[in-house]
């Protein structure tokens, strides 16, 4: 098989999980623990390979990815140290509203420092993405950054490459965007992507539960808190519409009958800077058993949060990968489905699941 060439723009810690994770795999000894597919369709985590990659801060541009990834602000567990050099340069992006006014109130060593080189323009992008070979771009900008993700989604159409968008700005599920990406023939995933084990899979899981033993559910919360740059970012409300529409309606959709907003309140909660890249979320539901019997159930689940993403997305890249090499174009409903908190048509989690194994096995288009 031939490598599958990416592009990354935001080299956060969910990039640099994603790129060790690439190199953690490749001993043949390591016992694939931790990936949902090991071979998927033809394609394992050891046949992509970074092209090119972005990012504003002064720290990661004009670095090798290689090194760039264990940069500061990233905090995320360091898994893989010995990442070898790539060769591929991360260059200056497009900061738009990647970077919120009020980070630069912190020390450094939690927040942005914008580097002083010129930024990209649309034509440089395209250029870089064209000249690398890249088969997609995959977009890990911060939650918020409205006109800096679709500056890449135009980026990626007119450069003629595959677009995967792990962050809650709707762009595969949105219709104008969607057509556009299927009137050029070219695969898009998204929206936001669904961590492997983290606390939107889980609540969803829980409350198709209740549904399917006969409990009524009245009233949910799922609340978070982490230290990484994510939360940081997240202390601006005013950037959160988008976010808390992709996790709530990841739960909503799951029910018969949706809750009023009232009895349902899905999103980040604070930031604790010693947490760094752990997020802790705490859940509780509360409904009615037989004879309108109340009870209730809590749970709090620790995560690692970017190896948890990454363990989702390099199924998702493959999965483009397939929809590339079968000249498959537009929005690939069922990966994002299973993948993505917000796509563009909502299954239920073990009909996603059976829809991507048949996209996988070539059964199903898209």
């Amino acid at each position: 098989m031939t490598k599958i060439k990416i592009a990354v723009t935001g080299i956060g810690n969910c990039a640099s999980s994603l790129i060790q994770g690439i190199e953690y795999y490749k001993s043949d000894n390591k016992e694939p623990v931790g990936l949902m597919h090991w071979d998927l369709g033809g394609y394992k985590p050891t046949d992509i390979k970074v092209v090119a990659a972005f990012d504003v801060d002064a720290r990661k541009v004009g670095k090798d990815v290689a090194e760039a990834i264990f940069a500061p602000p990233n905090c995320t567990t360091i898994f893989c140290p010995d990442v070898p050099a790539t060769g591929v340069k991360v260059k200056m992006g497009r900061v738009l509203d990647g970077v919120s006014d009020h980070m630069k109130n912190y020390d450094e060593k939690y927040t942005f420092v914008v580097s002083r080189e010129p930024e990209a323009a649309k034509a440089d992008v395209v250029n870089e993405l064209k000249n690398s070979g890249a088969d997609m771009l995959l977009n890990y900008l911060p939650v918020g950054s409205e006109e800096a993700v679709r500056f890449y989604a135009e980026c990626a159409l007119e450069a003629g490459v595959a677009f995967i968008n792990n962050m809650p700005v709707f762009i595969a599920s949105d219709p104008e965007w969607a057509k556009r990406f299927e009137e050029r023939n070219i695969p898009v995933i998204g929206d936001d992507i669904k961590a492997q084990l983290g606390a939107t899979i889980t609540h969803r899981i829980l409350a198709s539960l209740f549904e399917k033993r006969g409990v009524k559910l009245d009233r949910t919360y799922q609340l978070n808190t982490g230290g990484n740059t994510d939360f940081l970012n997240m202390l601006n409300r005013s950037r959160l519409a988008s976010k808390r529409e992709s996790k709530t309606e990841a739960v909503q959709s799951i029910l018969s009958q949706k809750l009023d907003d009232d009895n349902i309140h899905i999103g980040p909660s604070d930031y604790v800077a010693w947490q760094k890249d752990n997020k802790v979320c705490f859940l509780r539901m509360e409904g009615r058993l037989f004879g309108d019997v109340p009870m209730n159930l809590e749970l709090r689940l620790s995560v690692e949060d970017s190896p948890n993403s990454a363990g989702v997305v390099i199924d998702a890249i493959r999965c483009c990968k397939l929809a590339l090499d079968r000249g498959i174009g537009g929005v690939l409903y069922s990966p994002a489905s299973y993948f993505m908190k917000h796509p563009a048509i909502q299954y239920p989690d073990d009909e996603a699941s059976r829809r991507t194994e048949e996209f996988i096995a070539g059964i199903r288009e898209r």
